[in-house]
């Protein structure tokens, strides 16, 4: 079968086998006893194989042959689990996955000869084992001898028509190509048609293991079925006269490219615009053409939740990605550290997920470099030599909380105040810094107050790039640190980007939409009830002091009108609140977020705009930055 074909395929199933390897390699690490970690990992490495073969990717299976040949020695009990061993399998696996991209993009396969010699040596096989690996490679494509699936039947044999169901066995690499290579035999012995499922959703593996076909043919029973399982792989092979449906019952999913759930958001976001416009045409109008309109938007809220619905991912999906480089991490720097994950069920839109990855990435590298002592400091001051770092996620009303939290040392808030002082960034007086205050500072580009310059950490990026990106989501960054007991850092974003459910308020005869994942309650503002809250103005909530942020004052040079009492929308973001006093509330609204490049010179507290029912444009306010 041609590579192409079924390459993007190849790779999504090859990086999950990749990374279930990483996950036991981390696991056998630990448990170097147990055998549970040596199976998996021979059965992923051998399903990478099987599948490198059949695409005729030889580097790739002469690799994954000799990483197998390793593993069965283990698994055997020929060799037992020792640091050296599990370097050398991370080797191996990194050099999968490197020549499993390049195979993919046409470029050349070049595996050291060395990794390939110690491989060999550690099973004890010499390099006899490549050679085998590399005709089983050549040989894939037709995993079957001929014979079998060119006996049509006796010569002037009557054409019969059969209904035909196979099962391609559970857990077989690349079933979509082991099911196509099946129907090429069968075409061999007549015509097929009535194909259930499709050919496009078979090639795209978008099935359950399970197809049928009717097939007009000479052939005996026994030779179809002979032919069918020759393409390997094939559990089972039902071949009946016709008569019956021959239909797959298994339920089915579809493999969907995530370009294409983006124009499905994007068409659905136009159609909320026009829904939105339509209920406001249709208000007081006809009833009919009201009812009508009701039920139009009662059907794109349907079909809103379902695209939704469609890509809405597990965080654990990204997570899964920093077990080995904290292990990695450890093992550069010297230091005993041990990863914790919680919450990786949680899901978020895919777009979003995506772009958690960088900011996470940079302050987990933060925390092991910076954030935990070396196992000597550790004990000097009391603590267990192995520190700990923890990714988890929590759903929070309407956003996701996913936070990094180490037991090291804490940030070192002198250091950073006198370097501050320093640069200028902060009034002499200044003598301690609260955590928000921290978090600006450390989060401004290039202020590091680290020593040495590594290449983990130390340039005074990591934070900022945290902060930028995340900002990007609509969402925000906390920190929390005491020294001598670690550092939180906090990371909360929308559960979607594209459509969000937001407050309408009004202000200088402009309208804005405040995010209602950011609202705690509305409230009026009462002058009696106004306070000072360090040298600012602050409202009194139920016993809680709120500092107030005019939005008229924002937008607008004219002073507000003389109004006894005003709309009052507290904002929450975690442990900070805020009152936006605003000049009317006009009621709550589901907005698309449009693209928004900001010009230059854009209010730090402009998050985004929107297209409101009258198709005039809104800006949406960005909560984080009015807290």
């Amino acid at each position: 079968m041609p590579a192409p074909k079924y390459a993007e395929l190849f790779l999504a199933e090859s990086r999950e086998h990749l990374r279930t390897c990483n996950r036991l390699l981390l696991r056998w690490e630990r448990e170097p006893r147990e055998a549970e970690p040596v199976g998996g990992l021979f059965r992923a490495i051998h399903n990478l194989k099987g599948m490198a073969a059949t695409m005729g990717y030889v580097p790739v299976a002469d690799l994954a042959h000799r990483t197998e040949t390793v593993l069965d020695a283990a698994r055997q009990g020929r060799i037992g689990s020792t640091p050296e061993l599990i370097q050398l399998l991370f080797r191996a696996v990194d050099a999968l996955e490197r020549g499993a991209e390049a195979a993919v993009a046409g470029r050349s396969v070049e595996i050291g000869p060395e990794l390939l010699a110690e491989l060999d040596a550690a099973a004890g096989s010499g390099a006899s084992g490549g050679d085998a690996a590399a005709s089983e490679a050549r040989a894939a494509p037709e995993p079957a001898s001929t014979a079998a699936v060119s006996a049509p039947g006796a010569a002037g044999a009557p054409v019969v028509e059969y209904a035909v169901t196979v099962a391609i066995r559970a857990g077989a690499a690349m079933r979509g190509a082991r099911a196509m290579l099946a129907l090429r035999r069968a075409e061999r012995l007549g015509r097929v048609s009535a194909l259930e499922p499709s050919a496009a959703e078979i090639e795209r593996d978008a099935f359950a293991g399970r197809f049928a076909f009717r097939l007009q043919s000479a052939a005996e029973p026994a030779a179809i079925e002979a032919a069918v399982r020759s393409a390997g792989e094939v559990e089972s092979v039902a071949v009946e006269r016709s008569g019956g449906e021959g239909r797959a019952a298994a339920a089915r999913q579809v493999r969907v490219e995530l370009g294409r759930l983006d124009a499905m958001m994007k068409r659905v976001g136009e159609l909320v615009v026009a829904r939105n416009r339509l209920l406001e045409l249709a208000r007081g109008a006809d009833p009919e053409l009201e009812a009508l309109a009701a039920r139009i938007a009662r059907l794109v809220a349907e079909l809103q939740a379902e695209v939704v619905a469609a890509r809405m991912t597990p965080v654990g999906e990204v997570f899964e990605r920093f077990p080995r480089l904290v292990r990695d991490l450890a093992r550069e720097l010297g230091k005993q550290i041990r990863f914790e994950m919680e919450g990786g069920e949680i899901e978020l839109d895919r777009s979003i997920l995506d772009e958690l990855g960088d900011p996470l990435l940079h302050l987990i590298r933060n925390a092991a470099d910076h954030g935990l002592e070396t196992p000597a400091e550790r004990a000097r001051v009391g603590k267990s030599p192995e520190g700990l770092i923890v990714l988890s996620a929590e759903r929070e009303r309407r956003t996701v909380a996913v936070r990094v939290s180490d037991d090291g040392r804490g940030i070192d808030r002198d250091a950073v105040l006198a370097r501050a002082r320093r640069d200028g960034l902060v009034d002499p007086s200044v003598t301690a810094l609260s955590d928000d205050q921290l978090l600006r500072l450390i989060a401004r580009p290039g202020f590091s107050t680290a020593r040495r310059v590594s290449a983990i950490s130390g340039r005074g990026v990591g934070v900022e790039v945290a902060v930028s990106r995340v900002r990007a989501l609509g969402g925000s960054l906390e920190v929390r640190s005491v020294a001598g007991r670690g550092t939180t850092f906090t990371l909360r974003v929308p559960l979607t980007l594209a459509i969000v459910r937001a407050l309408l308020a009004e202000a200088a005869g402009e309208r804005y939409a405040v995010p209602l994942a950011y609202v705690a309650e509305t409230v009026e503002f009462d002058p009696r009830a106004v306070t000072a809250l360090s040298d600012r103005e602050a409202l009194v909530v139920r016993d809680r002091v709120i500092p107030t942020v005019h939005l008229r004052d924002l937008v607008a040079a004219r002073p507000a009108p003389a109004l006894p009492r005003r709309p009052t929308i507290i904002l929450e973001i975690g442990d900070r609140h805020a009152a936006l006093v605003v000049d009317a509330l006009l009621g709550q609204q589901e907005v698309v977020v449009e693209p928004f490049d900001a010009p230059r010179g854009v209010p730090p507290y402009v998050g985004g705009a929107t297209i409101l029912p009258d198709g005039a444009p809104a800006l949406i306010l960005d909560a984080a930055a009015l807290v």
